[in-house]
């Protein structure tokens, strides 16, 4: 891979796939596209031969990351006011606008299922995992208009939260698999989003602690989580609030 990457770096031009260094663009993008490398659709910042590579081996890693799920809010009671058709073209335009937050803060999107979305910032991720996912929070709640002074165009909650969760390939050898995260942070997470009114954002203590963010003038919660004997102490951040990120995050 280091030699991979060392080659890939010297044809131009960037952009470029955040783990091998094949350009997407100019010259070097029309080789890379002609050898099969193409922004991978989880995740444009990274080509479709390293995803392939990684997805020939069933299998991962236990790794700290960050995650964010954003749901939204009353979906069932939306969906009620108006025909299917429109119900798909609101959901769409909500997807639209998550997958455009989640690729421009680099994360891989995981899932676009029913009225949730959901993004996982992996180590690799330069600003740091957990900064990028609390700026990509508030990001898209701004898309939605939550901030707004006539209010969002649809109500969403999200949590984010920082953690050791296994990250790989899962899936059946002679059937279907895919990318994706287990484990308790990533039921943690699920958690803080169901518990995050519209317009909130539920930011576990451990997402804050690895962004470098102190959360002082937060509002600050412990939640009782179902499932689960411990409660987390997590802060309230909303689509206005002003958090003073550190230049360098882990």
């Amino acid at each position: 891979m280091r030699l991979e990457r060392t080659l890939l770096k010297v044809l131009p031009h960037d952009p470029r796939c955040k783990l091998c260094n094949a350009p997407f663009r100019g010259v070097g993008g029309l080789l890379m596209r002609l050898t099969g490398r193409r922004p991978w659709a989880k995740n444009p910042n990274i080509c479709t031969i390293c995803e392939r590579s990684a997805r020939k081996y069933r299998g991962g890693a236990e790794i700290e990351l960050t995650l964010l799920f954003a749901d939204v809010r009353g979906s069932t009671g939306v969906a009620e006011t108006m025909s299917p058709l429109e119900f798909s073209a609101l959901m769409n335009r909500f997807y639209g606008a998550a997958t455009r937050v989640l690729i421009h803060t680099d994360a891989v999107i995981d899932k676009l299922v029913g009225d949730e979305v959901i993004g996982l910032y992996l180590p690799f991720v330069k600003e740091g995992p957990a900064r990028r996912a609390i700026e990509a929070a508030q990001e898209l709640l701004g898309a939605t208009g939550h901030a707004d002074a006539v209010g969002p165009w649809l109500p969403v909650g999200i949590g984010v939260h920082t953690g050791v969760a296994f990250v790989g390939i899962v899936g059946s050898e002679d059937t279907v698999t895919d990318f994706t995260a287990l484990g308790d942070a990533v039921n943690v997470t699920a958690r803080l989003a169901s518990n995050a009114a519209g317009g909130e954002i539920l930011v576990s203590e451990a997402a804050l602690a690895a962004a470098g963010i102190s959360g002082d003038g937060l509002e600050r919660r412990r939640l009782e989580l179902k499932g689960r004997h411990e409660p987390i102490g997590v802060r309230v951040l909303r689509a206005t609030d002003r958090i003073e990120v550190p230049t360098v995050a882990r």
